[in-house]
């Protein structure tokens, strides 16, 4: 086996891991189910009539009008209640995402100039839902006010129309989003969630990719001569599909779903090459390390599982604490995701995009340190070997 070519070996690896179905389907079908299942959960794009409870403590005309620019604004959805409690005990059950109330002598109070106060309450524990009810609110309100105003300068004698909302707004502020113009929060989390499922499924194929060699051949036997090249095969064979299944979720996202590419390709493939290669070594680590796989997949969860809470998608990397980040540069989806945005949607070159190559490179050291344990364990003796062999099988 030492003299094997390594075109034989790698073809070999190859019919290894067929012949694992768990391990088969981690590199084929099941990343594609996951994919899928995740943008169909997440397909809708917008969030579109949200609930909010409206407590019209008026019910005048203008809180009426003000009632009906909230349930006009396409993202929310009103329900009235006729107390403050009823509309809480709605919040509180989730079965709305805001309260708001409108004050009692909201009309006489708007018109002899005073300034009402309309109070809005929203549940923030939702935090994507939060921003939308919250945002949509504000913008229905700013509309709703400067029409009010409008139509108070028009009454006290300015008649042009444009003149009297020029009075009462006199700045105006043009908000335009640079990226996601379209507030998709598909393309936020699914371009963020799909990457953090893709590292855990990295990890897991190169833990199980190492213990099905040590269950059917055992690794003394297999790294026995040749230790580089038979590493190398190691390495090819689950990075190449995994490489392979990246380059279609990047490239479904934009072809397919329509999602922007304003970065270079090269740059996002060459990343997602080094970004397979960390993540199948930390798993060949794991598994090289402990010996056992149940004792493995076990650290391969606990160290890919929290990965989308530090990957600063969701929450600032700048304003996590010092072992947050500490933490999160470990995880080598962390640079990915940077990068993979940074080419998404800012069109990084390629000196803003180094740090985070030289980053995902870094993690290829992890090699020199499984093929020094692998050197290790292909040096002992023979009859230690065979012992081990039988240990390994009753553990697996």
């Amino acid at each position: 086996m030492n003299n094997t070519s390594f075109s034989s070996l790698l073809w070999q690896e190859w019919r290894l891991i067929v012949s694992d179905r768990w391990l088969a389907a981690l590199l084929g079908g099941l990343p594609l189910a996951m994919f899928l299942l995740v943008w169909a959960i997440f397909s809708s794009g917008t969030g579109r009539d949200l609930p909010i409870g409206v407590v019209d403590l008026d019910n005048s005309a203008l809180s009426r009008s003000l009632v009906r620019y909230y349930d006009a604004t396409p993202t929310l959805a009103v329900r009235t209640f006729s107390d403050v409690d009823n509309a809480s005990s709605s919040l509180n059950s989730a079965q709305t995402y805001a309260t708001v109330v409108i004050p009692q002598n909201f009309e006489k109070a708007t018109k002899r100039g005073e300034n009402p106060d309309v109070t809005a309450l929203y549940n923030s524990q939702y935090i994507l839902i939060g921003k939308l009810v919250s945002s949509a609110i504000s913008q229905a309100q700013g509309t709703f006010s400067a029409l009010v105003a409008t139509q108070g300068e028009m009454l006290h004698g300015t008649t042009v129309a444009t003149q009297a909302a020029g009075l009462s707004v006199p700045l105006r502020f043009q908000i335009v989003p640079l990226f996601n113009a379209g507030t998709n929060y598909a393309q936020f989390l699914v371009s963020a969630i799909i990457p953090a499922l893709w590292q855990i499924i990295l990890v897991a194929s190169g833990m199980l990719s190492m213990a099905l060699t040590d269950k059917r051949i055992g690794l003394e036997a297999y790294f026995r001569g040749a230790v580089v090249k038979k590493l190398t095969v190691k390495a090819l064979g689950s990075a190449l599909p995994l490489w392979l299944l990246g380059i279609g979720f990047a490239t479904g996202m934009h072809w397919g779903l329509g999602w922007p590419m304003n970065g270079d390709w090269s740059i996002l493939f060459a990343a997602q090459w080094l970004m397979v290669l960390a993540g199948v070594a930390v798993g060949s680590l794991l598994y090289v390390g402990s010996r056992n796989a149940v004792r493995a997949m076990s650290l391969v969860a606990g160290f890919t599982a929290p990965a989308f809470a530090f990957m600063g998608v969701s929450f600032p990397a700048s304003e996590m604490p010092f072992f947050a980040q500490c933490w999160r540069s470990m995880l080598p989806i962390s640079h990915y995701i940077t990068l993979q945005i940074g080419q998404f949607n800012y069109g990084a070159t390629l000196q803003q995009a180094m740090p985070a190559l030289l980053a995902l490179a870094s993690f290829s050291l992890i090699w020199l340190l499984i093929g020094v344990k692998v050197k290790r364990l292909s040096a002992t003796p023979e009859v230690a070997h065979s012992d081990n062999v039988k240990s390994t099988e009753v553990s697996s």
